[in-house]
């Protein structure tokens, strides 16, 4: 083993607590359970919001997590203003989240956690409690890099074969996606994508599949123009650079097992039609991935599920699946 893949492999994933009132905290003591030693996580939040009963150890450096990972959940106590209501979002604790995310991105950057994985948020609690003003995480932790240009990938490993996905435009509205959808977002998009596969998955020279914007990838201009009027030449520049580009396809044959054994990543137009395939596939293990950071970062594909907090019937397996990839990708990128 390398020497940076060693300290990859002595250093925890730092786990931000999410929204309290979710089921954050419950996924992360099921996690723990499951995990314990093999998968050595911190998780950084109020102790008293965990699920009662649950085996932790306030620690106060991330490298404890190493030693204690066994026997009990590592905590970096961090003291919320209120208690944690299951299903009910108190705008007393909006600061506390945004806070808990910052503080573990500057953990992890400092070369104390080896990756971030981040619990899920609501971004609407946090903009009335704390004037959040991001639309998700995403956006607020390129934010925190200064800025970095980033794109969201979600990955679906479980699936035979495996289905990682990329929306180029994300949270707008559908009638806003052919104006944002443009020859210098795809470009970009590509770029970031190719060398996040590289960096951090270890995928040589990535194979990507590049989704139209219309039925039928505009049917030679019976459905739509985009194709011919620019993804067309777009997609050939990209292969001029030595990207190993299709497209634009059409996305309606695109996700069967078939045709995702013949790319790495299939990159497409709007969130819809990258988040519908996957969620498909694996609606309970996809993992969230940010490329383009100069940090690991992944987070479970779900939301706070309010409906069901404080219950015990959330399912950890979209964390588990988030820190294992967040290990993978952090020894990855130590190499």
């Amino acid at each position: 083993m390398s020497m940076a893949r060693e300290d990859a492999a002595h250093r925890p994933v730092i786990v931000s607590c999410g929204d309290p009132s979710g089921i954050g905290p419950e996924i992360a003591a099921k996690a723990w359970e499951i995990l314990g030693a093999a998968l050595p996580f911190v998780w950084i939040g109020d102790p008293s919001h965990l699920p009662r009963g649950t085996k932790i150890r306030e620690i106060s450096t991330p490298a404890e997590a190493m030693l204690h990972a066994g026997s009990a959940l590592p905590v970096l106590p961090h003291a919320f203003p209120a208690a944690a209501l299951p299903g009910q979002p108190d705008p007393e604790n909006a600061a506390a989240v945004i806070a808990v995310i910052a503080r573990a991105v500057e953990i992890v950057r400092a070369g104390e956690g080896s990756a971030l994985t981040t619990a899920p948020i609501h971004k609407k609690a946090l903009h009335d409690g704390a004037n959040f003003a991001f639309p998700g995480h995403t956006e607020y932790l390129a934010h925190l890099a200064g800025g970095a240009r980033v794109v969201m990938m979600l990955a679906a490993e479980s699936a035979t074969p495996p289905l990682r996905v990329v929306p180029t435009t994300i949270h707008i509205a559908l009638s806003a996606v052919p104006k944002a959808f443009t020859p210098e977002l795809l470009r970009e998009t590509v770029r970031i994508t190719a060398e996040g596969l590289r960096r951090d998955f270890a995928i040589e020279n990535p194979r990507l599949a590049v989704a139209g914007l219309n039925p039928h990838a505009g049917e030679g201009g019976a459905m739509g123009h985009e194709e011919l009027d620019w993804m067309n030449d777009t997609l050939a520049g990209l292969r001029a650079e030595g990207f190993a580009v299709a497209g634009p396809l059409p996305a309606d044959t695109m996700f069967h097992a078939g045709a995702r054994a013949k790319y790495d990543a299939a990159i497409c137009a709007y969130h819809d039609q990258a988040l519908i395939p996957i969620k498909t596939l694996d609606f309970d293990g996809g993992v969230n991935v940010t490329l383009g950071l100069p940090f690991v970062r992944t987070s479970p594909d779900h939301g706070t599920a309010y409906d069901i907090a404080g219950q015990g019937r959330a399912n950890p397996a979209s964390l588990i699946s988030a820190l294992k990839m967040a290990a993978k990708m952090g020894a990855a990128r130590a190499r």
